[in-house]
């Protein structure tokens, strides 16, 4: 008699925007049981592209109670409280203290995993001091939590578009001792497991790497782990590309309508623009803004990768210097910097779709952190720790 199949895992998808998770998670095969959003333009796309089935419209404050049971919690929780587009105002944004909702959805449903992304600034600002409140609030909820740093240029999309994914699973930190957590880590890659002091297993081995949270007073580096209110942190190699690289040339459309050029109005600010004409993060910028204020434009290149999209109105003052041409990059041309199909946005006006972009978990990194947690991180573990002497230790005492 053949094993009865296991059922799929499911997910929840809050702050579900235009489906940047749904995407990556109907990609690997698990199925989204629950949406929702608050925004009447990320949802309408969101029914064009999935249907009303799953999605439900509302502040998500309201609606906890009607989340469903499921394995895996995944938000791209709003970022304008840290984004450097926005106030930067953190947890004291009204819209950051919507991380509340994400904290009591896991505390009451207590999925497996949860995968949360945000912009890189969270780790830096006020010293860490935010990134510290997101990670004790986590940790307390008894999940091993574990973060990184991902570009999307390392993913096969041609965008300078860095942030920070936090993942957590799920442990009994009140029965269960971990001296040796190497075997829970999903965002590490091909990092140094050995249990020796120059690898991240005699790191984690040590206790007195861990430092608490609340005493924590500098920026966070780009990786770290958090359990039970403490955490370490460090740097890793550069992530090396999951898919090669692409740039801005190989994305764009071969014709554009002349809507998208400069117009006589719009000249004297392209002159007015101080020339660049230099790489920055492998973007190419020709020219910039005269004196930081808005009196020119930000002109761009396109033999290397686009900066980071934005829902932010600075987008305005943009132009990319095309075929002799200086002009907007289409909504088209932003779906593919973003991973999306060129159509996915098409319920939206062309305006509404450059913020709907702006703001998107882009698919193929969510793709890559979700299919992190599906693998048998047994067998993982057992291949990358082979013939490396290690020994189990406590970390934390009862």
């Amino acid at each position: 008699m053949s094993p009865k199949p296991s059922a799929p895992l499911t997910t929840v998808e809050l702050f579900s925007g235009i489906g940047g998770f749904r995407i990556a998670a109907d990609s690997l095969a698990i199925s989204t049981v629950w949406a929702n959003d608050i925004s009447p333009l990320a949802c309408a796309v969101y029914r064009d592209r999935f249907g009303a089935d799953v999605l439900q419209e509302g502040d998500i404050k309201d609606l906890i109670s009607d989340v469903p049971v499921h394995d895996i919690l995944t938000a791209g929780f709003p970022c304008q409280p840290f984004s450097a587009a926005g106030k930067k105002e953190g947890i004291r944004d009204p819209r950051g203290t919507l991380f509340q909702s994400i904290v009591d959805v896991i505390q009451e449903k207590q999925p497996q995993h949860f995968v949360l992304e945000n912009v890189k600034r969270l780790l830096s600002m006020e010293h860490g001091a935010h990134f510290a409140t997101v990670l004790s609030a986590l940790s307390a909820l008894d999940y091993f939590i574990e973060w990184r740093i991902l570009n999307a240029k390392d993913f096969g999309l041609a965008q300078n578009r860095e942030r920070v994914f936090v993942v957590g699973t799920k442990v009994d930190s009140r029965t269960t001792k971990f001296g040796d957590v190497r075997e829970l880590l999903r965002l590490a890659g091909n990092i140094d497991l050995a249990s020796g002091p120059r690898g991240i297993g005699g790191l984690l081995a040590q206790p007195s790497n861990w430092k608490p949270l609340n005493r924590y007073a500098i920026k966070f580096p780009f990786w770290g782990v958090a359990l039970n209110g403490k955490c370490l942190a460090c740097g890793l190699d550069l992530f090396s590309a999951a898919m090669p690289l692409t740039y801005l040339q190989d994305v764009l459309e071969t014709t554009t309508p002349a809507e998208y050029d400069y117009t006589i109005q719009t000249l004297a600010r392209i002159q007015n623009s101080e020339i660049v004409d230099r790489f920055v993060n492998g973007v190419e910028i020709i020219s910039n803004q005269a004196g930081g204020a808005r009196m020119g434009y930000t002109i761009f290149g396109i033999g290397g990768l686009a900066p980071t999209l934005t829902a932010s109105t600075s987008r305005h003052y943009e132009r990319y210097k095309i075929d002799g041409r200086y002009r907007r990059l289409t909504p088209v041309e932003y779906a593919r910097l973003q991973g999306f199909a060129d159509d996915h946005c098409s319920a939206a006006t062309n305006y509404d779709q450059y913020m709907l972009y702006g703001n998107a978990v882009p698919p193929p990194l969510a793709t890559w952190v979700l299919s992190q947690l599906t693998e048998d991180r047994a067998e993982v573990f057992t291949v990358a720790v082979n013939n490396l002497e290690y020994t189990q230790l406590e970390l934390f005492s009862a």
